[in-house]
Formats: C-alpha cells, structure tokens, sequence
C-alpha cells in the first residue's frame, strides 16, 4: 500500500485541498519510519523542503486510528514565535479530525491551558522553558497530561544541539520519561546537518531506541549568487567615486564614501522585491535599516523598511513578519540570527548578507530563506572595506572575512559540507540547573537518590560521581542547598531566591535589558541607559530619551527624525572549524574562478592572492613579520588554534589572537623562525598533560550559573569540552590539500 493512502482520512483531504500533486520523498520516509517501526527519526532538509508535514502526516494518522487517552504528541520548539506560526499551520491541518492543538508558552491564553489540564488530548505545542516549569512545579497535572504520551516533535534540532538549552530539553524529557514512565518516540526536524549521526545521537539520549534518518534526493538546486564591494579610503587622496562600471566619475571629501555608496546600492537592489538583509549583529542591522530608509525618504520612495531582531518587541516582530507573508507587500527587512528560523515569511525575491556570513551553517540557513515555491535562490553579498594606505605589516592588506565568504561559499555549494556541532559533555551549569530543579519538584531527597535521579540522565554520564560530590559539598557551603536532621538535601535560603525568580526556567545567558516605550507602545529592549536628551536607534527609528525610570527598568522615548546609532554588549561569537580553515587557505592558493564574484572583487581576490603567496604563511608554518614578531600559520580550527596559544605559553611563549576569528597566532619570540618551528613540533610529539596548560584562573565556556559551580569544575569544563591537543595534532599530521 503506497503512503498516501495509508493516512487518515482527514489527512487526504487535506492534501487534495491544498492541491499537491505528490508526496514529496521525505514525506514518504516519514511514513514507512513512523508505520513500520518503533525507531526515533530524524529529518534534515532545507527550509521549505515539507519537513513539518513528513512529520506530522504520519503521527497525526497514528493519533487519529489510535487515539491517546492524555496528550498524545509533544511539540518543542525555541521560539514562540515559531509555535504561533506552527499552530496556524496545524489548525487548518486538524480541522476536520477531533484533535486539538493547544499552545503553552507565557503569551499563551490561560483560559486554553486550563481546559488542557482538565482534559488533557490532542497536540501539546511548548517550549523547554514551559516544559520545565511543567515537570518541576505541577508534577501531578503531568502525570494525568502524559500519561499516554506517543511522540515528541522537536523542531530546529540544530539550534538545540548547538547550547546548553538542548541539554536543558534533554533532560527535561528525561526527567518526564521518570514521572511517568512513558517512553514516547522522537522526532527531530532540522535544517541540513553536518554530521546526521551527531543529531541521531543527540536525538535518542536517554530513549533506548534507534533512530531512522532517512535521505532523501533533494536534487541539485540553482543559486544566483553576487558579491559586491565597496571602500572606504583612509587617505583622501584616495577618496574616489565610481559609476556601475568601475569609472572614476568624482573625487570625494570624506573617508565614508564606500558606506554611501553601499547603501546607495543596497537601496536600489532591494527596490520593490520582498528582502532580508542579514547582518552579524544588532547594531549593523539598525544602521542599515536606518540608512536605507532616509535615502527612501528623499527619494520619495515608499517607507517599506523593517528590523527584526531579539531585542524589537514581540509585536513589531509578529506585524513584520504578518506584513512579509502578504504577497502584495514588497517589505525590506533587516534581520540577525532570528529569521534563520523556520517561521513563515512567505516566498521572498531575494536575501542579503551585510559581510561574511557567521559560519557554513548559517549561510544553508540564510539561503533556504529564499527560493521556496519553486523560486530559484538569489543571494547578495555586500562588503564594505576600509583601507589603509601603510598597513603595520605584510598581513595588514588581507580582507579574511572577504576570503571567508568565499570558501564557505564554496563548501556548502559545491562540497555539501556543514560543520558539525561538538558535543557538550561537561555541562556543570546545567548540572547545577537540573539540581535545583529536581529537589524543587521533589522536595527533600537522599544525596544518593538524588545523584541516582540527575547522574542517569543521559546529558549527564560522563560526569563521575566525584565532580558531583564536589559541586554537592560547593552547593552547601554557599547555602544554595542544605542538609536536614536526616542526613537529606533540600534547598538552602540563598538558593530559594534563585528557584523562586521567574528567571530560573531560562538555561542561556540573557542580559539585563530596559524597556523601550513611545507613550504606552512597546519598542524593544536595550542594555544600557540612555539618559533624558540622548538619541538612539531602536527597530529601525531614532528615538529620544525624554525620561527614565530606573527603578522599573523603563526608558520612555519619543520618535525623532534622523539616523543614531546603539550598541548591545553582548553579541555573536564564533569558531572557525579546520575545514572552513583549510578551504580559506585553498581559496588563496589555488586560481579557481568564481562566477559569483563582481569586478571589483576579483580584483581585490588577486591582490589578497599576491600577498599571500609571496608572504609565504600558504607553505610555512612560521612567517616573520617583523623583528620578534612571526605568524604561525597551522591552517587549523579555532580550538585547535586556541590549544597551541596555551601549549605555548606553556613553554613561556606569549601569543595572541589578533582578532576572534583569527586563522593564525601572532608570537612575539626572541629565537629564529627554525627554533620556533621546532618548538611547535616537538609539543606535537610530547604527551602534553593539558591539565598543566596554564589556563587563566577563571577560564570558563560561558554559560548561566556558573557563580554556583566550583571554578576547578569549570576549569575542567573548558579542557574536556573545548580544548583539543589531540585534534590539533591529528590536522597537523593531515596533509593540506
């Protein structure tokens, strides 16, 4: 029997309704996983590739023939926003089924979550946060809610696995699975994967079960790809203007001519066709927003100009995203990582990327935002470039973002290469997290039940015991926990405050933000006070501070006309995997053509070519650069890179990273460019202890309640969980292609 008649009537319908002519490949794997087999299943494919419905069509059909007598299918998502776009979606899907969709998150109505809890059927849409507050405060409601719960649906796997909010769902899962003991079937939704059997691992933690990962021939798809480049000259005399075809038409009179001239063109490429224009960071976005509709306005162009990040309020957010989907609107939106997820924005005409993209999988998630319905992607790359006449040194004139473009360009397209996401085995924030969490849902508890309850949790097993005795026994001198007359643990008086605050069911790292307000209107959140008479950017408008309530956390504002700038502490951080590197370096060394690239941009690529080839880093390890000063070039990933840095300053070398996304080391030493190779190669072939690495005091992989954990467990963490001697030796002794 093929697939499509084995679904439930409803879901035939629907598909006759929405009028597909056939199931899509990945659809019909779902159905023989789901059907035949009691395996968890993974699906990876591109943004509007069906994944939701390979999913759902076979589940909802199962739940329909069989129905639950509790809530029979669970949800994740890690966004609201993306359950309010999901639950539409579903809606119209389950109208003529019986089954109900409810939505849970702090947005959610009351009243709906109510009628759940008295009835608990159908579909159950959540987020990690919910679902914790779910299993650690209403224990009782849960066991009634998933008492015959069949499957678990979790979108954007790869956003889970990629931070500690993943491990957080994991164990959550885990720890429903305990209360309940039901063990419901996964199922993983994810954009193209690096490495799938990372996510199958991911996925099964702590279910016992395979997990099916179907491929399924997506075919190769067109791109239209273009980069462009600008410049700002540091020198006036330098200073010139050029038309479309590179003539020199004006000498200016400023250094930011390349800025006027690229927003000039991003202006005039996104003329009336539906865009994102994707930048690496909240500042970015608002000033090219801004720019764009201030030339809008003086052309008398129409105000189509939006901004989409964390920090707009959720209401701008939904109408913008409200406004894209219409397919008479033709909206320009500025966006960071929050619209790489799978919401609906309907088809777009094109999408743009403001600098190098974040990392390869950023750019697959970039462009499959673009090119659904049939469309072929189309993807613009801009760059704006300041130059110096006389560079400190031979590397100066070396644009590497610009090469980076290109060879993740180059990886994904040609190489179908995305990196793949390291494993998180040493999570102690965590540990410290699900602690609390556990003796809050169960009240006093043994310390052995206790580590029994959260060292089985599958995030957990390779923690020994005696890191959690030692965290235990920290806890307690901190009163963050307590002993009883019994000998048991229950939360102390200073950690009462942590689990009592609304924050605790967040995992990840947020900072202090204020309110944005126009009168009673929301605007958005920022991170510093901005005082009475100051101007700052916000969702895409300038705004003034006219006054501030400290006390309550609230700037009222009012809309000023004009561009300002603001500015977040805390914004994107990346690493550079070996590959990504070692493509860098191929991109340099080799003569290949690339299509996609402007005039402009060849000839800046042959110029970065020159300098690199005849400043030998291509086919040397070391490279002076000036007296003392040498560049180690191992062509490895960020990791790597930042264990050589510390397994030299463990022979007394000082080195640095001249910037975070750095390929190379800058050394300052004494010796020649051979004593220095041969130092390198000898930690190459020295059992290095890397517990003798001398790692700064407070070195730490950053993550929420670390101030509870012990600084020798966090120190423990960064070895095990991000330095990696042997992984740098291993790309050392790989030749580089």
């Amino acid at each position: 029997m093929d697939a499509f008649a084995r679904l439930a009537p409803f879901v035939q319908d629907y598909i006759y309704q929405n009028n597909w002519e056939e199931l899509r490949g990945n659809q019909v794997a779902a159905c023989e996983v789901i059907f035949d087999s009691d395996d968890n299943l993974l699906l990876s494919s591109g943004t509007a590739s069906g994944k939701t419905e390979a999913a759902f069509l076979p589940i909802l059909t199962e739940l329909y023939n069989k129905p639950s007598s509790s809530v029979g299918v669970l949800y994740i998502s890690p966004l609201k926003a993306l359950i309010n776009d999901q639950f539409k979606r579903l809606e119209q899907l389950l109208l003529d089924s019986n089954i109900p969709v409810t939505k849970w998150h702090g947005d959610a109505s009351l009243t709906q979550k109510n009628k759940l809890v008295k009835k608990p059927e159908g579909l159950l849409q959540i987020t990690p946060e919910s679902l914790e507050s779910l299993v650690t405060n209403k224990r009782g409601a849960c066991l009634s809610m998933f008492s015959d719960l069949r499957f678990v649906v979790i979108d954007e796997v790869h956003s889970f696995m990629r931070d500690v909010r993943g491990l957080q769902l994991l164990c959550v899962l885990e720890r429903l699975k305990q209360l309940t003991g039901v063990n419901p079937r996964r199922v993983g939704l994810s954009a193209t994967l690096g490495d799938v059997t990372l996510a199958q691992t991911w996925l099964n933690t702590g279910t016992g079960r395979e997990c099916a990962a179907p491929l399924t021939e997506e075919g190769k798809k067109r791109v239209r790809l273009h980069v462009e480049r600008f410049v700002n000259y540091a020198d006036e005399r330098d200073l010139v203007e050029r038309n479309g075809s590179g003539n020199v038409v004006n000498v200016a009179s400023g250094g930011d001519m390349g800025d006027r001239e690229h927003y000039e063109y991003l202006f005039k490429q996104t003329l009336d066709k539906k865009t994102i224009i994707f930048t690496n960071s909240r500042e970015e976005t608002e000033l090219v927003m801004a720019n764009l509709r201030e030339i809008a306005l003086k052309n008398k162009a129409p105000d189509v100009y939006r901004v989409h990040h964390g920090n707009v309020s959720a209401l701008l957010r939904e109408n913008t995203e409200d406004e894209m989907k219409s397919a008479d609107e033709k909206i320009v939106t500025g966006a960071t990582v929050t619209l790489e997820l799978g919401i609906d924005i309907g088809s777009l005409d094109q999408a743009v990327q403001v600098g190098a993209p974040l990392s390869v999988s950023s750019f697959a998630q970039r462009l499959g935002r673009c090119g659904r319905r049939g469309q072929v992607p189309q993807l613009l790359f801009t760059f704006v470039e300041s130059i110096k006449i006389n560079s400190s040194d031979i590397l100066g004139p070396i644009n590497w973002e610009f090469i980076r473009t290109i060879a993740i360009i180059e990886l994904y397209l040609k190489d179908r290469w995305i990196e793949p996401i390291p494993p998180q085995n040493h999570a102690y924030n965590l540990l410290y997290h699900q602690t609390m969490s556990c003796l809050k849902s169960n009240g006093e508890m043994s310390p052995a039940a206790l580590a029994q309850t959260i060292l089985s949790l599958g995030c957990f097993q390779n923690i020994p015991q005696a890191d959690y005795r030692r965290l235990l026994s920290h806890l307690i001198n901190i009163d963050q926990l307590q002993r009883t007359e019994r000998g048991g643990l229950i939360i102390g008086r200073e950690g009462e405050k942590i689990v009592n605050s609304h924050k605790f069911l967040t995992v990840f790292l947020a900072p202090e933000y204020l309110l944005v307000k126009d009168e009673n209107r929301t605007i958005g959140t920022v991170d510093k006070v901005y005082p009475v008479g100051v101007r700052f950017a916000l969702a895409g408008m300038a705004w003034e501070t006219v006054d501030v309530n400290v006390k309550s956390k609230v700037i009222f504002v009012k809309q000023v006309p004009g561009i300002s700038v603001v500015d977040w502490d805390v914004d994107f951080s990346v690493e550079l995997h070996t590959v990504l590197v070692r493509k860098i370096r191929n991109v340099l060394k080799t003569d290949e053509a690339y299509p996609y690239l402007s005039e402009r941009c060849r000839e800046r690529l042959n110029e970065i070519q020159y300098i690199t080839r005849n400043s030998g880093i291509l086919d040397n390890l070391v490279t002076p650069l000036s007296n003392k000063k040498y560049a180690i070039f191992p062509w490895v990933g960020t990791r790597q890179l930042m264990t050589l840095h510390y397994a030299l300053l463990h022979r007394k070398i000082k080195s640095r990273f001249p910037w975070i996304t750095c390929v190379y080391l800058e050394v300052i030493f004494n010796g020649t460019k051979e004593e220095l190779e041969d130092i390198i190669a000898d930690i190459l072939h020295t059992e290095l202890d890397l517990n003798e690495l001398p790692l700064p005091d407070k070195v730490q992989i950053d993550g929420k309640y670390n101030e509870f954990v012990p600084l020798e467990l966090l120190r423990k963490q960064f070895i095990k969980d991000y330095i990696d001697f042997e992984g740098l030796k291993n790309d050392l002794k790989a030749p580089v292609k």
